[in-house]
């Protein structure tokens, strides 16, 4: 196994990314299915040990999390409107949605961060929500984009300020996906105003009330 760690070695293993310290028996315990997964954590350029991983573990996975809410609310009201004129709207704004999932499903394995519990309750409710908001019409559906990404918008902000007193070098690639990101949803949230969200029916109780919902969704996908 030590030659096989050594190829790693060869093959780009970053400086500080050691190999877990121990004797003899641990170093026959350490099999090529560990050496390949702590590789794959390495090659992002952050050791485990240099990181507070507490915090970017939540932060991966609450915005993973609300990446795939967001998918599912987006599939949902393209369920209802996908064939009407805003058709190609909603589905413009998605298909940058599911960049972001990508994206997020890739930093869960590099950081080996485990998913939220409730992605099953997400599935669900974000689709519902989605085509419940539809059914209004086309100004229902821009409301439900309005209040969603103004609200990830603020999470996002929340995340960056963070990082940045954590330490802005450190994690410097990390924040510009997150910025990136954030500018994208304050795109879908100025194209929901651009299509009469604010002549939605209740327009401000039904924003309110998906704001209420999204501020619980972030608190329990960031903690369980």
């Amino acid at each position: 196994m030590a030659e096989a760690a050594a190829a790693l070695a060869g093959r780009g293993w970053r400086a500080g990314c050691r190999r877990p310290r121990g004797g003899e028996g641990s170093r026959r315990g350490w099999d090529l299915q560990g050496i390949q997964a702590f590789y794959r954590f390495c090659s992002t350029g952050t050791a485990f040990e240099s990181i507070n991983k507490p915090v970017i573990d939540r932060i991966i996975r609450v915005d993973h999390a609300g990446e795939y809410g967001a998918n599912r609310i987006y599939a949902g009201q393209m369920a209802v409107l996908g064939r009407t004129s805003v058709g190609p709207v909603i589905r413009q704004m998605w298909d940058q949605e599911k960049e972001h999932l990508k994206k997020f499903n890739d930093l869960m394995v590099s950081y080996r961060v485990r998913p939220t519990v409730l992605l099953p309750f997400w599935n669900i409710t974000g689709f519902v929500l989605g085509a419940g908001t539809a059914l209004l019409g086309k100004k229902g559906a821009m409301a439900c984009t309005v209040a969603v990404e103004e609200s990830i918008s603020h999470h996002y902000n929340n995340q960056i300020r963070t990082l940045m007193e954590e330490d802005p070098e450190k994690y410097k690639e990390l924040l510009e996906i997150i910025k990136k990101f954030r500018d994208e949803e304050l795109e879908h949230h100025d194209i929901g105003l651009e299509h009469d969200a604010e002549l939605a029916p209740a327009y401000s109780v039904l924003k309110n009330a998906i704001q209420i919902g999204c501020k619980a969704a972030i608190f329990l996908s960031e903690r369980i």
